[in-house]
């Protein structure tokens, strides 16, 4: 099957491609998207892989499901496009690099300036329908994002992953903690992060400590 979608990342996931659950995931979305209005844009499925090839990778974030509100989602977990307002769980996320390193909130929550550093920006479900959160859960998505996951956690070393909340730590059980480092917080999503479980976490300084530690660029936030 043929798959648009970054050079390196094609060759690594080819095998992934040609499973039998991905022809499934495949016709799924493009009925859902025949029908139905959904976002991300269809060019923007794998914004997250075109914006950050797979030997760039650094820093990998973990959201959950792309924002199922008119032109918010690109592709980017956490990210919105130019000019849309800034979700609150990406508030926060700007509020603690501010507390942590001093960055100020930026005028826009396009967060392709991650992306192109090398900060991969994975959701674990790539699409979703109009107004309806998880709608496109359990259709394969989940499977082929663990697979990603785990081609990082073996085959790379010394990278950074960001484990928000019970989902995204969950999902990350698998990734090789004596080669990479993984960090886990709550939520920054107003629910968890207005009882204490998100700021503080001090994620944005801490990896960059760990890049410079390897002899890498550090992000700027």
């Amino acid at each position: 099957m043929d798959v648009k979608i970054e050079a390196e990342w094609k060759q690594v996931l080819q095998s992934e491609f040609e499973k039998p659950y991905f022809e499934e995931l495949r016709t799924f979305v493009k009925e859902e998207y025949s029908k139905n209005t959904c976002f991300p844009p269809g060019n923007k499925i794998f914004s997250a892989f075109n914006h950050t090839p797979y030997k760039e990778v650094k820093v990998v974030i973990l959201g959950q499901d792309p924002y199922h509100g008119p032109n918010q989602a690109n592709g980017l977990c956490f990210s919105v496009g130019e000019g849309i307002k800034k979700p609150p769980s990406l508030l926060n996320i700007f509020s603690e690099i501010e507390s942590d390193i001093g960055v100020p909130i930026p005028p826009s929550g396009n967060l392709e300036r991650w992306a192109s550093q090398g900060v991969l920006l994975l959701n674990a479900t790539l699409t979703v329908r109009a107004h309806e959160a998880g709608s496109h859960q359990n259709k394969g998505w989940e499977k082929f994002t663990d697979a990603v996951i785990s081609i990082l956690s073996k085959e790379r070393d010394g990278l950074v992953f960001l484990l928000w909340g019970g989902y995204a730590k969950r999902k990350g059980a698998k990734i090789d903690a004596t080669k990479h480092l993984v960090l886990t917080s709550g939520h920054p999503s107003p629910l968890s992060a207005n009882r204490g479980y998100w700021f503080g976490n001090k994620h944005f300084s801490k990896v960059n400590e760990y890049l410079i530690k390897n002899g890498k660029t550090p992000i700027q936030w």
